[in-house]
């Protein structure tokens, strides 16, 4: 499981991110998704650590807390949606 850690500074970094949640456990990865385009942080990240009670007790302390000038929005990070590429985002009727 992972955690989604949600407005973010667009100056934050994985050493950043990696040095606060170890705080409460060991951390297994850290990423940060980038725009395509521009290469910019786009606000956000997911959290691996080690188990599932490490992952809670950063989601306790965290979420909410002022970071960085942001109140963090940190949560269990849900399994990514399936999205057909051909959609656009609309029903596939013809």
């Amino acid at each position: 499981m992972s955690i989604y850690v949600g407005n973010l500074s667009y100056e934050v970094n994985q050493e950043d991110l990696n040095e606060v949640f170890t705080e409460y456990g060991t951390v297994k990865r850290v990423h940060i998704p980038t725009d395509r385009e521009t290469g910019r942080v786009r606000g956000f990240a997911f959290v691996e650590m080690e188990s599932e009670a490490h992952e809670d007790k950063a989601i306790e302390a965290l979420d909410g807390a002022e970071w960085m000038d942001r109140q963090l929005r940190v949560n269990k990070a849900r399994p990514r949606e399936n999205r057909s590429s051909f959609s656009g985002g609309r029903n596939n009727r013809f």
